[in-house]
């Protein structure tokens, strides 16, 4: 089995470290959630990232729970959906209570959900939980420049990440270097597109994985790893899921780098922060 430890971490503004490379549960079913979190603790991921909105809270607990994964060995992820951004401490009650666990390592808006224009009343409220510690740190998700903006004038604590939509299509560059420039790391979901467009099988990223002797979505994994980026990549294939983290033994040179980098098109795959509410 690979060991966790090879994974590098990166210290977020709260002090805390988060394993670069973690495993998500987007749109895991619950049946499945349990079997799928202990396939990838025994693989070697200690990073998981769920959501309350996922609805496998409580099976992503039970498999952490019966895992024997020392507690302070990982890092736990969850979200607080946009309905309730005005009762957030009692969302995040209730997230921990399906967790099964007495703190999580990580919590986020999920959606700034402009048109509720609630996201600043439930920034103060995670700002509360932090204080309480039973949120080692927190952050926010799909957060662009003018949400970032009005969190830092009108509330107290610097979010430590922002979890966006990133892939070589779309690496929203606006987005982030203004959230590294106030010191916020940026976590990339969907890091390999969701499969909605042919990333894999551009010549920029088949010609590195030849040249390293490994798939097209462990170049494009590396390349988020070698740009800065915390990334959960998901699938519900043992397999898979090995192949997602072992890219720690090869490095991609600065011109491959470049030329996925230059793969940017503005091409979102999923929702605009402005029409999720």
């Amino acid at each position: 089995m690979p060991s966790s430890n090879i994974v590098p971490t990166v210290t977020l503004n709260s002090g805390a470290e988060i394993p670069q490379l973690g495993f998500g549960v987007f749109r895991v079913d619950a049946d499945e959630a349990r079997r799928v979190v202990t396939d990838a603790l025994e693989v070697g991921y200690r990073h998981i990232d769920t959501a309350a909105v996922y609805g496998n809270e409580q099976q992503v607990g039970e498999a952490i729970a019966a895992s024997g994964v020392p507690r302070d060995e990982l890092f736990i992820t969850t979200k607080l959906w946009n309905d309730r951004q005005q009762s957030a401490e009692a969302a995040f009650d209730e997230s921990l209570e399906r967790l099964g666990l007495d703190y999580v390592d990580l919590y986020l808006i999920h959606w700034p959900a402009p048109k509720r224009d609630t996201y600043v009343e439930a920034w103060r409220s995670l700002e509360k939980i932090a204080e309480s510690g039973r949120a080692r740190s927190i952050g926010v998700s799909n957060f662009e420049r003018e949400h970032l903006q009005r969190l830092f004038d009108e509330t107290s604590i610097v979010p430590a990440v922002d979890q966006i939509e990133l892939h070589p299509a779309f690496q929203q560059r606006d987005v982030t270097s203004f959230a590294r420039e106030h010191g916020i790391n940026i976590e990339a979901w969907g890091p390999l597109g969701q499969g909605k467009y042919n990333l894999l099988e551009l010549p920029e990223v088949t010609s590195a994985a030849e040249a390293h002797g490994k798939t097209a979505a462990q170049v494009v994994i590396r390349w988020h790893l070698q740009s800065g980026n915390i990334i959960f990549p998901k699938s519900t294939h043992r397999e898979r899921m090995a192949e997602n983290f072992d890219v720690f033994d090869f490095e991609l040179s600065r011109a491959e780098l470049d030329a996925i980098t230059a793969l940017e098109r503005g091409g979102r795959v999923a929702s605009s922060p402005a029409d999720v509410n």
